[in-house]
């Protein structure tokens, strides 16, 4: 069974994590890669590290509910602590200082 909506974690070179989901009901899309804060990333490395750039993707969960993957996507930002500035790029639940 293929599902509609999923959550992912995407692993950057080094070592951040950014969680998201894709409900945009292809679920397993080889195409999307998220929608994170580019600056924020790009800081993180210079010209040449970003001229030769790999990103893992892992599909961490699936449902075909949309209410829950969104659900579970908030749930997996927070379990993986991918708000922390020293650990991930999501900027939602971060918190305040």
């Amino acid at each position: 069974m293929k599902f509609k909506y999923v959550v992912y974690k995407l692993t950057f070179p080094n070592g951040k994590i950014y969680i998201g989901k894709d409900i945009g009901g292809a679920g397993h899309s080889i195409r999307y890669f998220g929608s994170w804060n580019n600056a924020l990333v790009e800081q993180d490395f210079t010209k040449e590290q970003l001229s030769d750039f790999s990103i893992r993707k892992e599909i961490i969960y699936e449902s075909d509910d949309k209410q829950e993957v969104s659900q579970k996507e908030s749930d997996l930002i927070v379990l993986y602590r991918s708000n922390e500035e020293s650990i991930g790029y999501n900027q939602t639940h971060r918190r305040r200082k």
